[in-house]
């Protein structure tokens, strides 16, 4: 009786080790110190970074939290604080203004494109084009991936760059990119 409660005592514990192993495998990056949870939505996960304050703020001014609490899928590429930080002195005060939100919704999805698409996806798609890649955001515009060196780089349409700095952080309703620098577009 005890050899077969300590075979079933050893057989639990490899089963647990082994899911404990996988849950790790599957697990999401911290993002500005903060778990970040594959069952969540962007919304729900970005709330709880501090590193992105600014852009939960901008996503509350523009009225797009419901947009991004949706089904989607959607790519965000989410510009933390300090991506923020490196706009001119008074861009984001004056983009928060009620008087700007149509040029402040503008400029948030331009972050944004349709679809899950993780590093693969885009990396795959940089291979397809010869070293670059057009994804048409949200809000119209074009945004274009390229790898220089092991970085993933986003060129705006104002010819920005652009690096991501924290890849596939995977939500219920799609995928977040975290960039160090807004892009911006025309």
């Amino acid at each position: 009786m005890k050899k077969m409660i300590f075979g079933m005592f050893v057989f639990a514990m490899a089963a647990s080790m082994n899911v404990s192993a996988q849950m790790m495998k599957d697990e999401n990056p911290m993002v500005g110190g903060a778990a970040m949870y594959k069952t969540k939505d962007i919304v729900d996960n970005a709330v709880n970074s501090k590193d992105h304050t600014t852009l939960v703020a901008a996503v509350q001014a523009a009225g797009l939290v419901d947009t991004l609490k949706s089904a989607g899928p959607f790519t965000v590429f989410a510009p933390t604080n300090a991506a923020f930080d490196k706009l001119p002195a008074g861009t984001v005060e004056t983009l928060l203004k009620p008087e700007n939100k149509d040029m402040l919704t503008k400029v948030l999805t331009y972050h944004v494109i349709a679809g899950n698409n993780d590093s693969t996806a885009i990396m795959k798609a940089i291979k397809k084009g010869g070293g670059k890649a057009g994804f048409k955001t949200v809000s119209g515009g074009t945004l274009t991936a390229m790898m220089d060196g092991k970085n993933l780089v986003l060129i705006d349409e104002k010819g920005g760059k652009s690096i991501v700095t924290i890849a596939d952080v995977r939500q219920s309703n799609g995928v977040i990119h975290v960039i160090d620098s807004v892009v911006l577009p025309n």
